[in-house]
């Protein structure tokens, strides 16, 4: 298996409440690891590839769902490097998870243990909740550092989500390109978007 460095820095841009934004722009805080079960791409801090638009909808979205989370919405912008990167554009990477799913799904067989599953909400017809991606993903990381010795610092992910921006469009309201920074070290550092 085959998975190099990625070159280049990439603009990244996450939602949050105001004062979380100014905290972690000025240095006095670091993003919070998301470790939900139903996280796309993982665990780690996520961020809105080039898209500091999607980021602030999300902040307000959040805000409407949370407002004990979000108050009012912000976005912190980041220059990241992705470093070893679990991109999943990926031919190479693609096939990588592919296998592991495959021993997962086997392994929890074995143990009789109930395989999670991708599920939407209520009011989205959207996988949301991503409890079997993010399962597999986790499984990844430690199988490619198990059988490969490698260590992913990011994970890159293509998401089609929302409605189709116009009758039988393949392109969706909310397409977005996800990263999940899993090595804060990645992070070259923080800005305030215009």
């Amino acid at each position: 298996m085959r998975i190099e460095k990625m070159p280049g820095l990439v603009l990244g841009y996450h939602g949050c409440d105001v004062s979380v934004a100014e905290k972690v722009i000025n240095g006095d805080l670091r993003i919070n690891d998301s470790n939900n079960s139903y996280d796309w791409l993982g665990h780690g801090q996520y961020f809105w590839e080039s898209n500091p638009l999607r980021a602030m909808e999300w902040a307000i979205e959040m805000g409407e769902r949370a407002p004990q989370k979000i108050k009012t919405p912000a976005v912190v912008g980041a220059v990241i490097d992705l470093g070893v990167c679990l991109n999943l554009a990926d031919t190479s990477c693609i096939q990588l998870v592919g296998s592991v799913y495959q021993k997962m799904i086997s392994e929890y067989k074995k143990a009789k243990i109930t395989i999670p599953k991708n599920r939407n909400t209520s009011d989205n017809f959207d996988l949301l909740l991503r409890d079997l991606d993010c399962a597999v993903i986790e499984a990844v990381h430690i199988a490619a550092k198990k059988e490969f010795n490698i260590i992913f610092d990011t994970v890159r992910g293509i998401f089609t989500e929302g409605e189709p921006i116009y009758p039988n469009a393949g392109f969706k309201t909310k397409t977005h390109i996800q990263i999940c920074v899993t090595n804060p070290a990645c992070i070259r550092g923080y800005f305030k978007p215009i």
